[in-house]
């Protein structure tokens, strides 16, 4: 009989194994399937939901943060509602995650505290605050029309209980969240202080955070190759922060976005959707090609439109799309393993799954 994820989990959650017990354990798992084991080597595992269970539950939350929050606009104001669901979400967490540790309601609730405290400050900075010219500028939507000393310090308090809410309940999503309200903070005040930056410069500044990230992402990457730790499910979600960072502002930013693309445009998202394709491959990360894959239909869509194709477009999109996509799985380990043979051996060695030895 082996031995469930949840139940190490919540061994550890216990005190009954130490998280370093539960990782020797994981990777002891591991070396038994063999090394050759093609579900291990070509698997992102990742514990998303424990069961239907997890989806009920976290359908119960929305609908009580949801009223909550309602009730609590319409009595309180705005800025109620914000710290109200922000203290329902720690509450919930309180249960659901450091008790029953489900998986799915345990992401809900950070992203809803961590979003909601966000909102809160953002809301209290903005009244107390001077006046001033808004952030809200093109390729940077997801920043609120508020000034953006408001912006810069509501997310760096919303970093700082990110922080906090991680040492409370271990959620590997949080580190994610700290590093997108980190990346929100350092744009919003690099437009506080530069408010007339030129577009190319705010695109340059959020890929520079989308690098950073990634980075980051890659250092929990190879302190886990076997993929077997609590390391590697923050790495996923560091991943899926960095690619948006980088591949937006690339296309919005420098491309000139997606409307209207005319042939060059069109090849150049093609590039950069390659191009992510080979850096997912090599660290063997899908979630890092997902987020380039809707402008790479639209990129699709202008080509076949232009090739003459007038009123089929959208199936043949989805065709080509489908074929990549289908076609790039049935082929990602041996992909892999002859891009992997043209790195130096130092770094495949540190990249994740036995895949990476070069005597492979």
């Amino acid at each position: 009989m082996k031995i469930s994820e949840q139940s190490l989990d919540l061994a550890v959650a216990q005190g009954i194994l130490s998280v370093e017990q539960a990782a020797r354990l994981r990777a002891l798992e591991a070396a038994d399937s063999g090394p050759l084991n093609e579900d291990r080597q070509d698997d992102e595992k990742l514990r998303f939901i424990g069961g239907f269970g997890d989806i009920f539950v976290t359908l119960g939350i929305a609908l009580l943060l949801g009223s909550s929050a309602y009730f609590a606009q319409t009595n309180l104001g705005t800025g109620w509602m914000w710290a109200v669901t922000a203290g329902l979400s720690w509450l919930l967490a309180e249960f659901f995650t450091r008790r029953r540790r489900m998986a799915l309601p345990s992401i809900a609730l950070l992203l809803s505290f961590v979003g909601s405290a966000f909102g809160t400050f953002d809301f209290v900075f903005a009244m107390a605050l001077p006046e001033g010219r808004p952030v809200w500028r093109e390729g940077l939507g997801f920043l609120p029309d508020t000034t953006g000393w408001a912006v810069g310090l509501s997310a760096l308090v919303a970093t700082g209980l990110a922080a906090l809410h991680y040492w409370r309940f271990r959620v590997p999503i949080t580190v994610a969240a700290g590093a997108a309200m980190v990346s929100t903070a350092i744009i919003a005040f690099v437009l506080a202080l530069a408010p007339d930056l030129d577009v190319r410069l705010r695109s340059a500044l959020v890929i520079a955070c989308g690098l950073v990230v990634f980075l980051e992402a890659m250092r929990f990457d190879m302190a886990d190759p076997a993929r077997v730790t609590r390391k590697t499910d923050i790495a996923f979600w560091l991943h899926l922060l960095a690619a948006p960072l980088i591949v937006q502002p690339l296309i919005f930013g420098f491309l000139g976005g997606v409307a209207n693309l005319d042939t060059p445009r069109a090849v150049g998202i093609i590039a950069i959707f390659l191009g992510l394709g080979l850096v997912a491959v090599v660290i063997d990360r899908r979630a890092f090609l997902v987020s380039a894959l809707a402008y790479a239909g639209f990129a699709f869509g202008a080509l076949i439109h232009r090739s003459g194709i007038q009123h089929e477009t959208t199936p043949a999109t989805l065709l080509a799309l489908g074929v990549f996509v289908l076609a790039l799985s049935a082929g990602w380990r041996p992909l892999r393993h002859a891009a992997l043979l043209l790195l130096p051996e130092t770094l495949t060695r540190r990249l994740p799954h036995p895949l990476a030895s070069k005597t492979t």
